[in-house]
């Protein structure tokens, strides 16, 4: 049984991991270089001063890591604003139901400025005790910092929590924090298998991964 659930972000809140990578490809493409498959899955997971640093390397336009961020967050805010970034089917249910029988988190490789908008666009934002960017610990995804900051925050060990997460680099950062990770596999960039072996439960439905939380809070929880 557990205590509390960390949500990761895109892929599993939003439909947003191909805005990211169209919107690093029309970078690359704006300089000249064709981004792939092959970038998009070293980037995922990466914090945005990481990715950053990789697309701006990648791109070799001369750019400062800062400004390539800047405007690759900016789309972001704008596909938002345009309503590009919907919450996936029964995503607002899984965080509402898991949100009234014990604390949630947000451990989310977004930068901050999107984390914020995201949540409080969709009217979710007071449902969550803590958020956490990747960005404001040391190491982003596979590494656990992210979880084990969420963790801290609310006050609740790493192993009595819930991970809930789509990718390969963050089903690998929930596994490293010791928390008992659920996957919702994203279909449109399929975790390793590898990745997907350390998952206690997985299934493709938000329903099926929202009735296997409430099943792991802990009843006293329940009151």
């Amino acid at each position: 049984m557990a205590d509390a659930v960390v949500f990761d972000m895109d892929g599993v809140l939003v439909e947003s991991e191909h805005l990211w990578e169209g919107l690093w490809t029309a970078f690359a493409a704006d300089r000249g270089k064709q981004w792939g498959p092959e970038q998009t899955r070293s980037c995922q997971g990466m914090s945005a001063p990481e990715w950053a640093a990789f697309l701006t390397e990648f791109a070799g336009a001369g750019d400062s890591a800062a400004d390539t961020e800047r405007t690759v967050v900016d789309g972001m805010i704008k596909a938002l604003e345009d309503g590009e970034i919907d919450l996936l089917p029964g995503a607002r249910e899984m965080v509402t139901d898991a949100a009234s029988l014990g604390p949630i988190a947000l451990a989310s490789s977004a930068p901050r400025r999107v984390i914020d908008a995201v949540l409080a666009h969709h009217g979710v934002e007071h449902h969550f005790k803590a958020t956490v960017s990747s960005a404001e610990v040391p190491r982003g995804k596979p590494s656990p910092d992210v979880y084990l900051a969420a963790a801290e925050k609310l006050g609740v060990p790493a192993a009595n929590c819930l991970a809930v997460e789509d990718s390969s680099n963050g089903l690998r950062a929930a596994a490293a924090a010791g928390m008992t990770v659920v996957a919702i596999p994203n279909p449109t960039y399929p975790p390793a298998e590898d990745a997907l072996a350390g998952a206690s439960y997985s299934a493709s439905d938000h329903d099926a991964v929202r009735r296997y939380l409430l099943s792991q809070l802990k009843e006293g929880d329940r009151a």
